[in-house]
């Protein structure tokens, strides 16, 4: 259940409107980084953990403070956009100032929204679920975490630098701060995971004896620079405890030429007939099973 109140969680008033900035904020709202997309992942991760307690709790506390971001971000849009297009549009051919401004606006904010905010991001693009991250398991899902809150800040700090209205700043550094306690938070829940001994399900153990181990321990250099061999990281024990890490220079392939199987003679492709390496070498196909037929019988 979630039960919404009036305040806001911290003020979002503009000293002036700005139409050009309104739209560059909407990077917040719906970009992959924006707090839609923190909004969702916390939630769905939250309704996908399978432990209550502690861990689901934190989850579900921060998604529904992301909520309320949305809603900053989106009051603070739509103050942003008062008095455009409808009052400026007449003036906007004489000044091309004026021009410049309204031409930077998200149509779709006067067209759609009503001088709103919309769920996209700075460039118009509609928000999609696939930015979120949800997998069920709690210690790949706070890394993703991590990593979403230090681009969502990044841009937020990209963003503040970007106009010196002192109450768009003022909310930017509330959001700074929610942004930097949240990084800290989902390290240091990544650290209580391990001390309750819930780490060992994404790594290191998960399939160890499956995976093929000639492999483990082998940073490829595969560029022209040979800096990277001089990291720390090229030589010294692997933070698992389990490997040795060492850089290979210019490995050798392992596989054969990435070539494909002929096609299929109903899609037309351009091919000599010739299997390429690692093909079926033109074995016959069982009558119903090329890609064709496959079409074909969906289809009935």
């Amino acid at each position: 259940m979630f039960r919404h109140t009036k305040h806001l969680q911290f003020e979002a008033k503009p000293e002036k409107p700005d139409a050009l900035y309104a739209m560059k904020l909407q990077e917040l709202i719906g970009g992959a980084y924006g707090e839609m997309t923190v909004t969702m992942q916390y939630l769905f991760q939250g309704w996908n953990c399978r432990m209550e307690g502690k861990y689901k709790d934190l989850i579900m506390d921060v998604a529904t403070e992301e909520i309320g971001h949305v809603e900053m971000l989106a009051t603070m849009v739509a103050r942003l956009l008062e008095g455009a297009p409808s009052e400026v549009t007449a003036d906007a051919v004489k000044d091309p100032v004026v021009a410049a401004v309204v031409g930077g606006m998200n149509p779709q904010q006067a067209i759609v929204s009503g001088g709103g905010p919309v769920p996209a991001d700075s460039a118009g693009t509609p928000w999609n679920g696939k930015y979120i991250v949800a997998s069920g398991n709690l210690l790949a899902d706070f890394h993703a975490n991590v990593a979403a809150e230090a681009q969502g800040r990044l841009q937020t700090a990209r963003l503040y630098n970007m106009t010196d209205d002192p109450g768009v700043k003022a909310m930017l550094k509330f959001n700074l701060a929610r942004d930097t306690v949240h990084q800290n938070m989902w390290l240091a829940a990544i650290e209580e995971l391990k001390e309750d001994g819930l780490e060992d399900t994404v790594a290191p153990d998960a399939l160890f004896d499956e995976e093929d181990q000639t492999h483990s321990n082998t940073i490829w250099g595969l560029s022209d620079g040979t800096e990277a061999a001089r990291g720390r990281w090229a030589h010294r024990p692997a933070p698992d405890g389990r490997h040795e890490l060492r850089y290979l220079d210019n490995p050798e392939p392992l596989g054969g030429p990435a070539s494909a199987p002929p096609p299929d003679p109903a899609l037309y492709a351009t091919s000599d007939g010739r299997p390429g390496e690692g093909s079926a070498k033109g074995a016959a196909a069982a009558p119903g099973t090329s890609m064709t037929d496959k079409i074909k019988k969906s289809l009935e």
